[in-house]
């Protein structure tokens, strides 16, 4: 009888040990294989492993900037006072004012939702719209943030496996905006608008205000009709650019004779604008290929290649280098390999 249920158990106990054997097997092959695809702990494990190397924003030692982790222009920053802007924009709001205080009466919403703005980690991971992540297969992994951001057109439907479907944030400006933010947005996805040029906050007030439109002043004509909610609107405070361009890359904020004037990226800028107010900051989706390689494109989407960078006003290599100097200082980690 004995030997009957000790052969019984035995048997029950085949498909477990089948399963062991499986999972050291496929452990043992990815590692043997150098992968290269890191998977994301749970955001529990992401902010214990925070917690314990110290304040990543404290570590970087970043010269007379103070973390500032109010994204978004307000209201009272205008009502009642003058703004004491010295700069105008991309870097200022100096003679945007009357503009703003229109669009910002009409959004009247300045905050991150309570839900994020009250925890007490925030893991937030910044999808860029690069070839490296193409067939990365990161899209659930990515989910999983408190906080995505996404940039400019890069879209979601048809590329969920890849890029994931969760968008907290959309950093955009005029010439990168969806007709219809829903298609690739979530329905309470914030659209955050960059202002580089007075023509940007012009384009939203008309917007808002259904006012004839000024096509003048753009480099790709913008949506001429825009379906996004009020409450879903916000604006970039223009500080954040400011200290991406003159703390962050170092470069010149005014042209100086025939110098070219180079802006950062809306990539940079919004991996700045984690690093202010996230804890935990993961990036996907960035880098560039070589100047050399004019025929390989340059995102996950679409036929773009490097021959539409030849005319850029972004200092591609310096952002790459500064990318690469906040991976080491390990204040961002890539999901992914990368040159």
């Amino acid at each position: 009888m004995y030997l009957k249920v000790a052969k019984t158990w035995c048997i029950r106990l085949v498909p477990l040990v089948l399963l062991l054997i499986s999972y050291y097997c496929f452990t043992f092959y990815v590692q043997s294989n150098g992968s290269t695809i890191k998977f994301p702990a749970p955001t529990k494990s992401l902010c214990e492993e925070w917690m314990g190397q110290g304040k990543k924003w404290e570590s970087l030692n970043f010269t007379s900037i103070t973390r500032k982790t109010d994204l978004f222009l307000k209201l009272e920053d205008f009502f009642w006072q003058q703004h004491l802007s010295t700069l105008a924009l991309p870097y200022g709001i100096k003679g945007s004012e009357s503009l703003l205080l229109k669009i910002l009466a009409v959004t009247a919403n300045y905050k991150m939702p309570s839900t994020i703005d009250n925890l007490e980690c925030r893991t937030c991971v910044v999808i860029g719209n690069g070839f490296a992540i193409k067939n990365s297969s990161l899209g659930a992994a990515i989910n999983k943030y408190d906080v995505v951001f996404r940039l400019n057109d890069g879209p979601v439907r048809g590329y969920e496996q890849d890029v994931g479907n969760k968008t907290t944030l959309r950093i955009f400006y005029p010439e990168s905006a969806f007709y219809n933010p829903s298609l690739h947005n979530n329905p309470d996805t914030l659209l955050v608008l960059v202002p580089f040029k007075q023509q940007d906050l012009r384009w939203l007030k008309e917007i808002l205000y259904n006012e004839k439109r000024v096509r003048k002043g753009f480099w790709k004509p913008p949506p001429q009709i825009w379906l996004a909610k009020p409450s879903q609107i916000r604006v970039l405070d223009p500080y954040f650019l400011h200290h991406t361009a003159s703390k962050l890359l170092q470069i010149p904020l005014q042209q100086k004779g025939r110098e070219k004037l180079f802006h950062p990226t809306t990539g940079i800028l919004t991996v700045f604008m984690a690093l202010n107010y996230c804890d935990v900051v993961h990036i996907a989706g960035f880098g560039y290929p070589k100047v050399k390689d004019q025929k390989q494109p340059i995102h996950y989407f679409g036929s773009s290649t490097m021959t539409a960078m030849k005319d850029s006003y972004h200092d591609l290599g310096r952002e790459a280098q500064i990318l690469r100097k906040l991976e080491e200082a390990g204040a961002i980690l890539y999901l992914h390999a990368h040159s």
